[in-house]
């Protein structure tokens, strides 16, 4: 086993190790709807800042959650006891015959029962809808903070009174800075101590072998791996991408983690250092993702597996820029936390406000200028005659400058910000920018990912397309159609989310906003109809699955079964077709219940279409039923030879609306259904398949008629299409002219064949004729009386 098999058995060990701890740990007891209600009235009413509320929203929201598990547990058993109850039926009615004591008294015990559980489920749903009202105060009240601190104008730091500010906290920030840093010795002196010396450097020593080393090798392979199990294509770039962001963020979580658990379970950390810690996690863990996205998408090392269509040029100017924003956000990011952990005074608040916004716009400016900056000209190359001219750069979109402009504008606006003193509304609009660029990276490479998964699954270029091709019948088309709206679908869904992301620094958190996703997933009314998210996603899989049951159905009974009944080819080819008509319906009121639109629902809908059926629609239902008695009665079926007044072939489909007859020529001609109902139909192969060849032949007064019947019977015999049975005949029809009429009929296995063995059959009767000196009757010439007569030949002379 090579190391790198080893590294990946480690890192699978480890997480199934944390799940099956996860799963061990014992479950906390339920809570009862007393205990759920004195939690929520325990929660206060005012707030003063935001740390405040987020915590309380969190309360809240664990307080619904179970709630919410109460009534789904308790809900079971109440059904278990209305099943029980009216299985023991209704108490008899006075004057009736009395019931069995034990009866009565399982219901009344039952009722009883059954009353306080309804009791406490419709408590429990009290307590849901009013930690419902509490968090929505909540959020409002955080939103009023939110916006307040925003629009608060502080001194401009282009002043004096905001250095005087400063000057006037710094004594009381520092002695906060100093009892901090007291904290920070201690934990440091009891780190180092012979109990915890140990633990502590070989947690730190293991976490930076995972971080770098082991960076290093999953990096190197997952290329390995993607290039040698993955096929070649954009699903193998942008799946690369994934996997490493994910194993970036992955290993630098357990090993900060680690260092944090083991620290702490040896009592390192003080209160303040605690708090402290734990924002470096979420931050070291937000910065290696930050990193790990920045380096894939530029992907210097691996320039033909890059996703962006950047030019490596670009690629290489910007190489930098994802450690530097992880070091801007380490630098912007440890004053506000300090601040927050010593409650720092205002002027501390307002200094970090007016760094945070200048580093963050010098980052986004230096990147402006960079992706701005011309590239480096090529060497000059000796001029010949054949030198051939560089190609012309690609011209740069007119959106992406559009947007590059709008950043620097945003940029400008940033700075006028802070010189004219609000500092907190220019801090978090310079976060915002750089929050929306990450964001904007991370659901690109989402954006890309479900494209390439979906046409690498279903297009019929791909190796399962084209097995879904073979097994179940689908056409290319369909395949590429199918991937087309799935992909979509999924740019839809994560579209949602990247919202739901963007706003998350709009004075929410990533919980909470999720909190309101889920709720806009249980739906949205409009009108009397409810829309909900889930159930269009639910309708979407139904018919998905619906119809692919459906084909794999159809085509079972049209490889297996059908063709091992006595069916004909024609009614088998009917079944399949109204199987396909009503599953097809079926599929539909499936899904259109899964949408949550019932049948009752759209009986406005058609009654409003009656109106048009009966005026505009009126053909196309007039053919539709006649389709559905073509397929019910069978006067026609696929596979019959018919003659539509001066149409004659094949019926080769029969559709919803109309038939489809291959002609002689293998042309197809489209009749409408209603035609085979309402109009005269020629049916060949109907009642017998069977095809028939006439033959009149008209022969001179004095020819053996005999002999001429013989001969042609003798043609008839010798040719193999001909059946024997019935066996073919000649008959004399009479006199016509002055000529004898003989008619020769001969059978043949379908009417298709009836033409070319009519032309076999003549050559080979004429050639007999020939042979045995009978000729076939000249037409009489009947002389015009305008015309004047011929001019007598002329009489050769007698001889001498």
């Amino acid at each position: 086993m090579s190391w790198m098999h080893r590294l990946a058995a480690l890192l699978l060990a480890a997480v199934l190790c944390g799940g099956a701890f996860a799963q061990s740990t014992a479950a906390p007891p339920e809570a009862t709807v007393a205990d759920l209600r004195a939690q929520l009235d325990r929660i206060p009413d005012s707030v003063e800042s935001n740390a405040e509320v987020r915590e309380l929203i969190a309360r809240i929201n664990a307080i619904g959650v179970q709630a919410d598990k109460f009534i789904a547990s308790r809900t079971g058993q109440l059904n278990d006891l209305n099943a029980r109850l009216g299985e023991l039926g209704n108490p008899p009615a006075e004057g009736a015959a009395a019931e069995d004591p034990d009866i009565t008294r399982q219901r009344a015990a039952l009722l009883k029962d059954r009353n306080a559980l309804d009791a406490d489920i419709r408590l429990a749903r009290l307590v849901t809808v009013d930690a419902q009202q509490r968090g929505s105060e909540l959020l409002a009240k955080r939103r009023a903070l939110f916006e307040a601190q925003l629009t608060e104008r502080a001194p401009s730091p282009l002043g004096r009174q905001f250095w005087f500010d400063i000057s006037d906290a710094w004594p009381a920030d520092v002695e906060r800075l100093a009892t901090l840093g007291d904290e920070l010795r201690a934990s440091f002196d009891t780190a180092l101590e012979p109990a915890h010396r140990t633990a502590a450097l070989a947690s730190m020593t293991v976490a930076l072998l995972l971080v770098l080393l082991g960076n290093w090798a999953a990096e190197r392979g997952l290329a390995q791996l993607a290039a040698r199990v993955l096929p070649a294509g954009r699903l193998r770039r942008s799946l690369l991408v994934l996997a490493i962001v994910a194993v970036n963020v992955l290993l630098v979580a357990l090993a900060a983690q680690g260092v944090f658990a083991t620290l702490d379970r040896h009592g390192i950390w003080g209160p303040q250092i605690r708090k402290l810690a734990q924002a470096v996690v979420q931050s070291i863990i937000f910065i290696a993702f930050v990193v790990g996205l920045g380096r894939a998408l530029l992907s210097n090392g691996r320039p033909s597996w890059r996703l962006p269509p950047i030019p490596d040029e670009m690629a290489r100017r910007l190489a930098p820029f994802p450690w530097l924003t992880a070091l801007i956000a380490v630098l912007v990011w440890a004053p506000t936390q300090i601040n927050a952990v010593v409650d720092a005074s205002f002027a501390a608040v307002v200094a970090t406000h007016v760094v945070t916004a200048l580093a963050l716009t010098a980052l986004i400016g230096t990147m402006l200028w960079r992706l701005r900056e011309p590239q480096a000209a090529p060497a000059a190359a000796p001029t010949t005659e054949a030198a051939q001219p560089p190609p012309a750069e690609p011209e740069r979109p007119m959106w992406i400058s559009f947007l590059l402009s709008a950043v620097a504008l945003a940029v400008i606006v940033i700075w006028i910000l802070v010189a004219v003193g609000y500092v907190a509304m220019a801090s978090f609009l310079a976060s915002q920018l750089t929050w929306t660029g990450i964001v904007a990276s991370a659901f690109y490479v989402l954006f890309k990912f479900a494209d390439d998964l979906f046409m690498a699954l279903v297009s019929s270029r791909s190796d399962f397309g084209q097995k879904l091709q073979k097994s179940f019948g689908f056409a290319p088309r369909t395949l590429d159609q199918a991937a087309v709206v799935l992909s979509g679908l999924s740019r839809v869904a994560l579209f949602f989310y990247m919202v739901i992301a963007l706003a998350t620094p709009l004075g929410t958190s990533p919980g909470e906003v999720f909190q309101r996703s889920g709720k806009f997933g249980t739906g949205v009314k409009i009108g009397e109809f409810e829309l909900v998210p889930g159930a269009i996603f639910s309708a979407v899989a139904v018919l998905a699955v619906g119809f692919v049951v459906l084909r794999v159905i159809k085509k079972w009974l049209e490889a297996h079964y059908l063709p091992q009944t006595a069916l004909e080819p024609g009614m088998q080819s009917s079944i399949t077709t109204l199987l396909g008509y009503v599953g097809g319906i079926l599929v539909v009121a499936f899904a259109l219940s899964a949408l949550g639109i019932g049948i009752e629902r759209i009986a406005w809908v058609a009654s409003a279409l009656s109106v048009g059926i009966g005026f505009g629609l009126q053909a196309i239902v007039q053919n539709f039923i006649s389709g559905l008695i073509l397929l019910a009665e069978r006067p026609v079926k696929v596979g019959d030879w018919v003659v539509l007044g001066n149409a004659e072939g094949d019926v080769r489909r029969i559709n919803v609306r109309a038939t489809e007859i291959q002609l002689g020529d293998r042309s197809t001609l489209i009749v409408p259904n209603s035609e085979f109902i309402t109009k005269t139909v020629r049916n060949m192969t109907l009642a017998n398949a069977e095809g028939r060849v006439l033959i009149r032949l008209p022969m001179p007064l004095n020819t053996d008629a005999q002999r001429t019947r013989e001969l042609m019977l003798a043609a008839c015999a010798d040719h193999a299409g001909v059946l024997l049975s019935p066996a073919p005949t000649v008959t004399l029809e009479g006199i016509e002219n002055g000529m004898l009429i003989f008619q020769a009929i001969a059978y043949v296995q379908s009417p298709r064949l009836a033409g070319g063995v009519r032309s076999d059959l003549l050559f080979a009767i004429l050639d007999l004729l020939k042979e045995a000196g009978l000729p076939l009757a000249v037409p009489t010439m009947v002389m015009s009386p305008t015309e004047p007569p011929a001019p007598p030949a002329p009489t050769p002379p007698l001889p001498v």
